[in-house]
């Protein structure tokens, strides 16, 4: 079987690339199709064959303004000749058109009338739908924030119209968790099946570790404006609680701001998983004030007998079991989270049910899954 990989591009690590990396590995043979490639960013793919275009000549910083450009990128790619293509997107990727869907259009001299596309699609373009009001409220890109407000309000119908019709190319759609499946059907109207991303729990998960808990919450994340880490930051300087804060990112500067020095909440960079697995285990609680469609980094914390703090929205309800190995708060602001921390510290949690409660998130049970839904389809 003739197989091809898409995704928005490959410049930082992130949940997305993890689930492509499984991917890659399952059809470690297949090109992968990318508009932005740093190998610097990220050096998991490094075996792979990996293709780009014109875009690749821009500078990375410029990503989160080349959206239009992607999707022309993407529509403009013959992958007809694939008999699978598989997109792992939340943006753009998914404008590519398999052989399939040219041939229903009754387009002429198709490569391979029977090739497929799946779109393992995290979400709906979060920038064109769900989260637009928050993008236009902090863009992101300081002091031009005004002219690219400007100017993304004056483009989004037209860009949503062509992320609509682009949508409508995909033969089958896969996604991440029961929010985002709404999602899709909400802004798309298209029916997604739900396959849980991989999570590699078994490398949180040592039992000696889980008994030795500390004073401190934890969060680990990309630091960008839309995770809100800031909110845990506030949170933890309401409460006086400590607060480890694992990562980096364009908001580095600004939370550290927020910080103002203060003992309580100290900053680390990026570190290996075996090193995170162990701050994970020994924290009281993990905080995950960020509204995203799955969210891997809380379930490896429960993988490591960590409990959660996380918002009542979005994907964290398809794993948070409210009391048994989490809590959920309502509001995504400060008072909220710190209502939550205060209420968490009232109750028990068994840790080594806690680290049991999502065994079902494994890679193994990913592969398979995918694998029988590809199958499926193929036939």
């Amino acid at each position: 079987m003739k197989v091809a990989i898409v995704c928005d591009w490959l410049t930082n690590v992130g949940g997305a690339e993890k689930v492509l990396l499984k991917i890659h590995r399952m059809y470690p043979e297949a090109p992968i199709y990318t508009s932005k490639y740093d190998p610097k960013g990220i050096d998991w793919f490094l075996n792979a064959e990996i293709r780009t275009g014109w875009l690749q000549k821009f500078p990375t910083k410029m990503r989160r303004l080349l959206g239009p450009f992607r999707q022309w990128y993407f529509s403009h790619l013959d992958l007809s000749e694939y008999d699978l293509i598989i997109s792992v997107t939340g943006a753009e990727a998914k404008a590519v058109k398999s052989g399939k869907w040219l041939h229903e259009k009754g387009k002429r001299n198709v490569k391979n009338p029977k090739g497929i596309h799946i779109s393992y699609c995290h979400v709906p373009t979060q920038y064109y739908w769900q989260m637009y009001d928050e993008y236009v409220k902090n863009p992101g890109f300081g002091i031009f924030n005004p002219l690219v407000r400007f100017f993304f309000r004056l483009m989004v119908l037209p860009l949503r119209r062509a992320d609509l019709k682009v949508a409508r190319r995909v033969d089958y759609f896969v996604t991440i968790s029961g929010y985002a499946k709404e999602q899709i059907r909400k802004y798309y109207g298209r029916e997604a099946t739900v396959i849980y991303p991989p999570v590699e729990i078994d490398d949180f998960y040592n039992r000696e570790d889980i008994s030795r808990v500390e004073d401190y919450y934890i969060t680990t994340s990309r630091q960008v404006n839309w995770k809100r880490i800031d909110l845990a930051v506030k949170a933890c300087m309401m409460t006086q609680r400590k607060l480890l804060v694992i990562g980096e990112g364009p908001e580095h500067k600004k939370l550290m701001k927020i910080a103002e020095g203060s003992s309580l909440v100290e900053f680390l960079p990026l570190m290996d998983r075996k090193k995170l697995a162990k701050y994970l285990a020994g924290a009281k609680g993990y905080l995950f004030p960020s509204l995203e469609p799955f969210g891997i980094a809380p379930v490896e914390a429960l993988a490591a007998g960590c409990p959660v703090i996380a918002l009542n929205e979005g994907g964290s309800k398809d794993y948070i079991i409210e009391g048994k190995n989490g809590i959920l708060f309502e509001k995504q602001t400060a008072k909220s989270l710190a209502e939550a921390i205060l209420k968490f510290e009232k109750m028990k949690f068994n840790r080594e049910k806690i680290a049991k409660s999502v065994s079902e998130f494994s890679e193994e049970r990913f592969n398979k899954e995918l694998k029988k839904f590809i199958d499926e389809k193929i036939k």
